[in-house]
């Protein structure tokens, strides 16, 4: 996949006068009771990846948590189950915070809860900046997937195959010329962005341009790797990227920084945190 060079430029490229506010305001919707982790690989994602504010917004029972582990993000509660999710009356506050916001990354680990997942599709049919949607805010728009087009910021979705199939129906075979005929087809009938990960990741846009991925390897098959990925798509969204480039631009970079971590460690022993810390080195070498 080729990156523009305009994309690179704005990437690497930052005014002398530049201030933290200049880069996006990137609010991250995620965590759980059990599930804190998703939370910490997806802020930091979007932190490693430029972002210039960050704020993770999590339930009040897992804040303390959060909040001794991210040095450099702000965390923000929100009131939660008797489970530890997301409760529905985190509804209006968390509305209000959005306002004040650039991006919407929402999913990451926010559990299957009844309750949360009632929440999610209240947030993701009213939001009206750009959104992120991953995990378990994929998992919310099971028979719903009719709310995406009541969407009033543009929507880029993260799904892998199984993913995919839940909240569009059908099969999916291993072929690339059949994983981008279904992410062309869902892109364009939801007017979304479609980011099917996998070998080979195809990323699908609503005008009905589709590019396929090279970059990343086996290694990164493990638990966390998405969540690294939403958080930074979001990043690039919140610095003025473009959907398509942030999802493009996103989508290699973490795929680079898989192969540059997977190149020390070996695929074998590669995790989300190796290619975490591969990102400033992926960053550079598509930048020169």
């Amino acid at each position: 996949m080729k990156i523009p060079k305009n994309a690179r430029k704005k990437l690497w490229s930052r005014k002398a006068t530049a201030h933290k506010g200049d880069f996006g305001r990137v609010f991250i919707l995620a965590g759980s009771v059990g599930y804190t982790g998703a939370v910490h690989l997806a802020g930091q994602g979007a932190l490693r990846s430029g972002a210039g504010l960050i704020t993770l917004g999590v339930p009040q029972k897992i804040y303390s948590i959060v909040a001794r582990r991210q040095a450099e993000v702000m965390t923000r509660p929100f009131p939660s189950t008797k489970q530890g999710s997301l409760a529905f009356k985190a509804l209006r506050p968390i509305r209000q915070f959005l306002k004040s916001q650039t991006v919407l990354a929402i999913g990451p680990g926010l559990s299957q809860n009844r309750e949360t997942q009632q929440l999610i599709r209240k947030l993701i049919s009213g939001a009206k900046i750009p959104m992120v949607i991953d995990a378990d805010g994929l998992n919310a728009l099971k028979n719903h997937a009719a709310l995406l087009k009541k969407c009033r910021g543009d929507v880029i979705l993260t799904p892998h195959p199984g993913e995919f199939c839940r909240l569009f129906g059908g099969k999916l075979s291993d072929k690339d010329t059949d994983r981008k005929k279904r992410a062309k087809e869902i892109a364009k009938k939801h007017r979304i962005t479609v980011v099917l990960k996998g070998y080979r990741t195809v990323i699908a846009s609503p005008s009905g341009n589709v590019v396929l991925n090279k970059s990343g390897n086996p290694g990164m098959a493990s638990g966390g790797m998405g969540d690294v990925l939403t958080g930074i798509i979001a990043s690039l969204l919140g610095q003025c990227f473009s959907v398509n480039e942030a999802a493009c631009l996103g989508v290699y970079l973490h795929g680079l920084a898989g192969d540059l971590a997977g190149k020390k460690t070996g695929q074998a022993s590669l995790t989300a945190g190796d290619v975490l810390d591969a990102l400033p080195a992926a960053i550079r070498r598509t930048c020169a």
